[in-house]
């Protein structure tokens, strides 16, 4: 019996940024308390390393009274329906910037300039836990999120997150993630499976 593969969790927001780079497919189950339409579904999460000089880590820290030499860099994040075969419009991109409690990057706040529920600029809390599942905690203007998401393999991931609205209503939403593999991907996984049995 082959041994289970050791997956190093990341520790720190920029190591989960790093690890998420890339597209995913997302399978999203969703679960309302009220009569609600059904929001489950299938799409495509692009996910981008931003730089901490590039300007859009500037634009999203000043406005909350945080200083940008604070921040550590960030992510963007755009979603498309898995059907489109456009490209997603970057400018519509959330970006994310983690800006770290301390230097052991476990724990801190993660600005978004519009967030998961209400389209709004909003500051959150995070950390790591032993384990590896990263926490995200989210106060809006009228509702309360929380998020959480760890990786099974460095190519699958889940994210389980649950809103609670002023008027006591609940939100639970599943995802299971894989990262999206290209026909070029495939192309190149045969040529390399290819050559080592070649050799």
């Amino acid at each position: 019996m082959l041994p289970t593969p050791t997956i190093a969790s990341p520790m720190t927001m920029m190591e989960f940024f790093q690890k998420s780079a890339g597209v995913w497919f997302t399978q999203r189950t969703v679960h309302h308390f009220d009569a609600v339409a059904d929001e489950s579904g299938e799409s495509k999460l692009y996910v981008g390393m931003v730089a901490a000089d590039d300007p859009r880590i500037s634009a999203i820290c000043q406005p909350q009274g945080i200083d940008p030499a604070n921040a550590q860099g960030g992510a963007s994040f755009m979603w498309q329906a898995h059907d489109d075969t456009q490209d997603p419009d970057p400018d519509k991109a959330a970006v994310l910037v983690d800006v770290p409690d301390d230097a052991s990057g476990r724990s801190g706040k993660l600005l978004r300039n519009q967030g998961y529920v209400e389209k709004i600029p909003v500051v959150s809390r995070y950390w790591f836990g032993k384990d590896g599942i990263l926490t995200i905690d989210t106060d809006y203007d009228n509702n309360q999120g929380q998020e959480r998401c760890w990786f099974i393999t460095h190519d699958f991931r889940v994210r389980v997150s649950t809103v609670r609205m002023m008027n006591g209503i609940y939100l639970m939403t599943y995802c299971s993630e894989r990262r999206w593999v290209t026909d070029a991907d495939l192309d190149h996984m045969v040529q390399e499976n290819a050559s080592r049995a070649a050799s």
